[in-house]
Formats: C-alpha cells, structure tokens, sequence
C-alpha cells in the first residue's frame, strides 16, 4: 500500500479510495455499499474493484445525505481526515442540497415534538380518538 501521486496513471480500487477518503469506516463497509448500489459514477452502478481514476465524479449515499464528489486525489492508505479531505471535492449543489434537506429534517423533527406533557383533556381527547379508530 502506498500514496499514489497525481502524476501517476494507474487507479486504485474504489473500495480501497471510499476506506482512505474516509467516507466510510471500514473497507468492508466500503466495498458493501458499493455492491448495494449506493456509490454510482454517472448514474451506473459501480463494482468494488473499478479503478478509480482523478476527475471521477461519484455519488456517495450515506444514511439521508447524498453527496455529489470529484476526485481529486488517489490513495490506498488511510491518513488523517485533512489529507483525506484533499482526495476529494464536493460540488457546491451536492453542499447545498445536504444542508437544506438537514434543515427540513431538524424542522420536521421539532414539529413532532410535543411543546409540553398533555393535561387531563389532551389525554382524554386522546384517549377518545384512540377509542373511535378501535
């Protein structure tokens, strides 16, 4: 395993490149996501051992976030989290869509917050629908 310049031509495998820009903790969870179809370059899905190449552009689904990256980098090991951040650049539509659908998500969440306990007429009120949809 070794770092691998911009100079150089040949790939590294995307399983390998997800595990050291750190997107995902392990290269098991790398190449599994990979083979689920959750990592796609140009909207095909990819295999675990496809060679990665720099200008790639991917798009990486993480949980609710999917993030639109280009490669910038290559590299087989896994560094510290500032020289992972260089393998990779995300676009700034993928930025912005993250961060409205996070905000909808909080807002949502707080929505279906109760605002306090419910008193005795919520509870029977409650208690009353529960009885109806029975």
């Amino acid at each position: 395993m070794s770092t691998r310049d911009d100079s150089e031509d040949t790939g590294v495998r995307l399983d390998k490149w997800l595990w050291a820009a750190r997107l995902f903790k392990t290269r098991a969870l790398a190449k599994q996501a990979v083979e689920s179809g959750k990592v796609q370059a140009e909207g095909q899905r990819l295999k675990p051992g496809r060679e990665m190449s720099i200008g790639m552009t991917l798009t990486v689904r993480q949980g609710w976030d999917e993030r639109t990256l280009v490669v910038t980098g290559l590299s087989e090991q896994r560094r510290g989290a500032p020289e992972a951040a260089l393998l990779y650049q995300e676009t700034p539509e993928s930025v912005s869509r993250r961060e409205n659908q996070g905000e909808q998500r909080r807002l949502h969440a707080l929505l279906l917050q109760p605002m306090a306990r419910p008193d005795k007429k919520d509870r029977r009120a409650r208690q009353a629908l529960k009885m109806r949809s029975e």
